[in-house]
């Protein structure tokens, strides 16, 4: 008789963790626990599944002139991902990525685990650097985009993001502005201020500014927030302004709001690379949020907004799931024959 695998299912904070929620019709019917950040999506997880913690780590540390710090959240990295391993046994990982997740994937792999890697959504152009990486060692690598598939050795590509026909919901007249779970953001913050200051934006304005972000006197902040009043908020919010980040885009999409993304930029010392950039670009080419760089862009891009209906979109993984359903079936039937 086929057992359950025990899958390790491997993310960072935000939209990559988002991402293997979005695959729980899978994970669902195995053994199965979370290996993150913690953060607050990670933390408000951690009340209904397991979820083991390991330090934030990311090659653009070294980037942004914080080597020191790299390399002692590494090491700590390597320690926490080995106890994890070792303590769990994982028969399988599931890793959407990043830095933070390599050496789960190491530890995993040298105990004989299947590794399954799917590169973020937000990589559209090329592979990320984790992909690059940890590629060597996965037996199954998935690309999101055709583009980033094509320059990324024997990736199989599933494209998930669908546009669907239906009408947006009724809202409030609520603008949400968001910099993500990892790092604060407060050029965003200051662009919602300010249009706030000119009378742009009439709406009550909730703000989400990350650890340390930027707080104001002139509209609703808070540095963190629980992952369902987060989407409680969506549902509610007519207008979203977020970072260039997977997690946040899709969600407000799903829920038909105004989205308009500030993607961070690696020479403004915002993020570690430009690949916001590259989702925020591939949003707004489908229709489904303006991308801006400037006051004068965020301003543009309201007063559009007020002219347009929203297009609904979802992300559709039916197809990895349906492949990675029989994959994982086989592998079980392995297992169980050896």
């Amino acid at each position: 008789m086929v057992g359950r695998l025990r899958i390790c299912l491997a993310g960072s904070g935000g939209g990559h963790v988002r991402q293997l929620l979005d695959l729980e019709p899978l994970w669902s019917e195995h053994d199965h626990y979370f290996l993150s950040e913690d953060t607050a999506l990670g933390r408000a997880l951690r009340k209904t599944h397991a979820v083991d913690f390991v330090a934030h780590v990311a090659l653009g540390q070294a980037k942004l002139g914080a080597p020191f710090k790299m390399a002692a959240a590494g090491l700590a990295n390597f320690f926490q991902s080995a106890r994890s391993v070792f303590r769990r046994r994982p028969q399988v990982v599931i890793t959407t990525g990043a830095g933070a997740m390599f050496f789960t994937v190491l530890w995993a792999r040298l105990l004989g685990a299947k590794i399954v890697l799917i590169d973020s959504m937000a990589r559209v152009h090329r592979p990320s650097a984790f992909a690059r990486l940890a590629g060597p060692f996965a037996h199954i690598r998935i690309s999101q985009s055709r583009a980033a598939g094509r320059a990324w050795c024997d990736a199989l590509v599933f494209d998930s993001l669908k546009l669907l026909p239906d009408t947006p919901p009724p809202k409030e007249p609520l603008l949400f502005a968001t910099v993500g779970a990892t790092l604060p953001f407060d050029r965003l913050i200051e662009m919602v201020e300010t249009a706030k200051h000119k009378g742009l934006l009439p709406e009550r304005i909730i703000a989400q500014c990350g650890e340390g972000g930027r707080r104001s006197d002139t509209i609703e902040t808070v540095e963190s927030l629980g992952f369902d009043e987060v989407k409680d908020i969506l549902r509610r919010a007519d207008f979203v302004v977020c970072h260039g980040g997977t997690g946040s885009l899709v969600t407000a999409a799903q829920n038909g709001c105004r989205t308009i993304a500030v993607p961070r930029r690696f020479a403004r010392g915002e993020h570690y690379d430009d690949h916001q950039e590259e989702i925020a670009e591939a949003f707004h080419e489908r229709g489904l949020a303006i991308a801006v760089d400037d006051q004068d862009e965020f301003e543009a891009a309201i007063a559009e907004w007020r002219t347009r209906t929203p297009q609904v979109a979802t992300r559709d993984a039916s197809a990895m799931m349906a492949y990675l359903r029989k994959l994982l079936t086989d592998w079980d039937k392995n297992r169980s024959a050896g």
